[in-house]
């Protein structure tokens, strides 16, 4: 998966809106207004998406190419290497999950405006 990939699969889910809140070269992408992916565009070799606390680290102790987020919260966030060992099923697995993390969280309106 590369940085194009990566943003295209993100844009086909709903409510998405790619942002630029930390400056021009970290890219994020919302759902209603709130985060679940951020890749740094001068290094794309990366990307941070939420993840329930149970199962980051899970995901750390089984691939090396996932680990704690980088300046985020370790507990709620994972740093993915896309180095080409994760399979882009994986990949998507993990960005799916983070969106529908956010998701849940939302306020029950909110979540309607999804369906």
């Amino acid at each position: 998966m590369n940085i194009e990939s990566l943003r295209e699969y993100c844009l086909t889910k709903p409510c998405v809106q790619e942002t630029f809140p930390f400056g021009p070269d970290n890219l994020v992408f919302k759902v209603i207004d709130k985060m679940f992916l951020l890749v740094g565009l001068d290094n794309s070799g990366t990307f941070n998406v939420k993840c329930d606390p149970e199962k980051a680290i899970a995901l750390r102790e089984e691939y090396e190419e996932v680990q704690p987020g980088y300046h985020m919260s370790k507990k709620h966030w994972n740093t993915v290497y896309l180095n080409g060992r994760l399979t882009e099923t994986q990949l998507q697995e993990m960005i799916d999950d983070s969106y529908n993390l956010v998701v849940t969280g939302l306020p029950k309106i909110k979540q309607l405006i999804l369906k």
